[in-house]
């Protein structure tokens, strides 16, 4: 059986076997654990280009702080409701990132865009919250009501 060898365009990196030795660099089990996802939603941002790690002499995955770093603002924007497409606009291609000033731009011009959606969400959501109570209120009224007339019935057969 013969040893399976990196891509020809990866960084070969040395793959020491302990965390301590290795200090800044981490294997995908250990960023996986950490941001408490899974190792194939960290090899699917790497085929998208979003993060590139270096392979071990062992062929590992061999993540760096900037890897680490990269992940950790493609998760922020995930939870922030970013499509993968426009967090690689803001943070910039791996091979060839814009100038830092226009990948502010986009980021600021996104983050208007959202902050524009979640107001008028929250315009809807308190619509929402003010049909629901006008609704309880008449239920309630109603129940009152019900609840009254039947007191007054259950007097009246008792006298």
């Amino acid at each position: 059986m013969t040893k399976k060898s990196a891509p020809s365009d990866s960084k070969q990196v040395p793959g020491p076997q302990t965390r301590q030795e290795r200090k800044n660099q981490y294997l995908i089990s250990e960023l996986a654990e950490e941001f408490g996802i899974t190792a194939r939603s960290i090899r699917y941002y790497e085929k998208q280009g979003l993060i590139s790690p270096g392979r071990s002499n062992g062929n590992y995955r061999i993540f760096t702080r900037k890897d680490r770093a990269r992940l950790r603002l493609i998760l922020r924007g995930k939870r922030f409701g970013y499509s993968l497409e426009q967090i690689r606009e803001m943070i910039g291609y791996w091979n060839a990132e814009p100038e830092e000033s226009q990948q502010i731009r986009k980021s600021l011009n996104y983050g208007d865009k959202k902050l524009a959606e979640l107001r008028t969400r929250i315009k809807e959501l308190q619509q929402l919250e003010n049909d629901l109570l006008s609704v309880k209120q008449k239920l309630l009224t109603r129940l009152e009501s019900l609840e009254n007339s039947q007191h007054k019935k259950q007097k009246g057969e008792t006298k």
